[in-house]
């Protein structure tokens, strides 16, 4: 989805951020529980709205900087894909998300009222306590691929009803049974 297209779209345009690093037992990802707002409770990586007339970039290196205390170069961040979230049965959660990684940043991750950080195994990400739409493309994602999907939630506003788009791993479907 080109930055032309996504402005046809009424829905709220976000980012999310995966910061990577090499761990002792092998890449690690850092990610958080939501502390407040959409998703509170839910572990996730940093991000947010946009803001007035930020690209995506400039709202990454904001937010991460905001959320958990990382400074990031703009040179750094890799697009990886644009999410489409609907909502049907509560519009107003309705989202556009652009994906970034990034593998370079200054600082040292801390806890801000928005995110709770902690370094994670990628091995290990806890896809059950996340949206449930990550299973099926933050594997790739986090393996060096990328996404260009739109995810539909159920009726119970959490379940992924259906979805279409590349990057998305349709076997992740059954292994959430």
């Amino acid at each position: 989805m080109t930055e032309r297209d996504a402005t046809k779209n009424q829905h709220p345009r976000v980012v999310v951020v995966y910061l990577l690093r090499d761990g002792a037992e092998g890449p690690e990802v850092l990610l958080g529980e939501k502390r407040r707002g959409l998703g509170s409770g839910r572990v996730v990586g940093p991000g947010g709205k946009r803001e007035g007339t930020e690209t995506a970039v400039e709202t990454a290196v904001r937010e991460v900087a905001e959320e958990v205390g990382l400074r990031l170069d703009p040179a750094d961040l890799e697009a990886r894909g644009t999410l489409d979230y609907r909502f049907p049965f509560r519009p107003s959660w309705s989202q556009v998300s652009d994906v970034f990684v990034c593998r370079r940043w200054s600082g040292t991750p801390t806890a801000s009222e928005e995110l709770a950080p902690r370094w994670i195994p990628v091995a290990d990400v806890p896809y059950d306590a996340m949206w449930d739409d990550a299973r099926y493309w933050l594997p790739g994602v986090l393996a060096g691929g990328s996404v260009e999907a739109r995810f539909t939630f159920a009726d119970d506003d959490a379940t992924v009803a259906g979805f279409t788009g590349s990057g998305v791993d349709a076997a992740a479907a059954s292994s959430a049974d």
